[in-house]
């Protein structure tokens, strides 16, 4: 399989990119762009909220990488 051309270079993603909301839950929070250590970019979303189970409410640990297809080469 051919691998995928990013559209964007670095600097444009780093120029333009905004940060993006991520519902969860019904609860509204926002991932940031984000270089990794690998080379990619992308955005990032680390964060706790409530979920119901049941009629209890659990908090959960919410972890998020969006990465940029092909961005490593980028």
């Amino acid at each position: 399989m051919a691998k995928t051309t990013c559209p964007v270079t670095r600097a444009e993603f780093v120029g333009a990119a905004q940060p993006l909301e991520v519902i969860i839950n019904g609860v509204p929070l926002m991932a940031e762009k984000k270089e990794f250590s690998t080379g990619s970019f992308g955005w990032y979303l680390n964060g706790k909220t409530t979920v119901k189970i049941g009629d209890k409410a659990v908090s959960v640990q919410i972890g998020m990488n969006m990465t940029v297809v092909g961005s490593k080469e980028a």
